[in-house]
């Protein structure tokens, strides 16, 4: 973290200068079996192409909000800092009615509907694979993003000071955001650069979104992000946290 990052998108450039390979997200599903590791270059890429798409193919302005009806995984990871790269509102779980656009996964597309804007499906399955078909309502985000560019540069400046965020009821300023991460890091035992965190909390509250995103990209660590946790007896999250370095976990 620089002393100039007022966004999240501010942290996730600042992390691509320092050490563009290091790991930044890595991603277990343990119903499926499904490992991903993303680097701070990959994941910034996908993050590139998601903005663009936002920006580009919703046509979406700042201040616009997003519902993102999805759990925690590597893909809503990289929407939340789409849209802090847009200076979109992300809205987590937040109602379809009262969104502009929305996000949804599996369990959620007859809620997202809801939504008069334009909506968009991930299959959250595997190498994030396409639906054989999208939901009804809704366009396919596997088959749109890999056209859109590596590179991304928002219209309009982003404002540190609007809305970025609304989680569990409350509203966030990217500022808000990048300072609070910065604060409560030290209190989930990451300590700086090298801080390695396995999270298994939702994303549905503030506390799972800066465990397992915001509070390692803000001091420079990285996170294993972990869904169905609970499918993994003790032993096995052991070998887990060995293999994976961790140097933290919430749970």
């Amino acid at each position: 973290m620089n002393a100039t990052d007022r966004t999240p998108a501010d942290l996730l450039r600042s992390a691509l200068a320092a050490d563009p390979a290091r790991p930044l997200v890595t991603f277990y599903d343990d119903a499926t079996g499904e490992r991903v590791e993303l680097s701070v270059a990959t994941f910034a890429n996908w993050v590139a192409k998601t903005a663009n798409l936002i920006q580009d193919g919703l046509s979406a302005e700042p201040g616009d909000r997003v519902a993102l009806l999805l759990p925690a995984h590597w893909q809503t990871a990289v929407w939340l800092l789409a849209c802090s790269s847009v200076g979109v509102l992300a809205d987590m779980d937040g109602d379809p009615a009262r969104a502009d656009f929305v996000v949804a996964g599996p369990g959620r597309f007859e809620d997202g509907l809801a939504c008069r804007g334009e909506r968009y499906a991930l299959s959250l399955a595997p190498l994030g694979r396409r639906f054989p078909s999208p939901p009804e309502g809704y366009a396919d985000y596997a088959v749109d993003v890999p056209s859109h560019g590596d590179r991304f540069a928002p219209y309009a400046p982003v404002d540190p000071e609007a809305p970025a965020l609304i989680v569990a009821g409350a509203e966030y300023t990217g500022a808000e955001v990048v300072e609070r991460a910065a604060a409560e890091a030290p209190g989930l035992d990451l300590t700086g650069p090298g801080s390695r965190i396995l999270s298994a909390l939702p994303y549905d509250t503030w506390e799972g979104l800066s465990a397992g995103l915001y509070a390692p990209l803000a001091i420079g660590g990285s996170v294993v992000l972990c869904r169905n946790l609970d499918r993994l007896d003790g032993e096995s999250l052991a070998k887990r946290i060995e293999a994976e370095r961790v140097t933290a976990t919430a749970r």
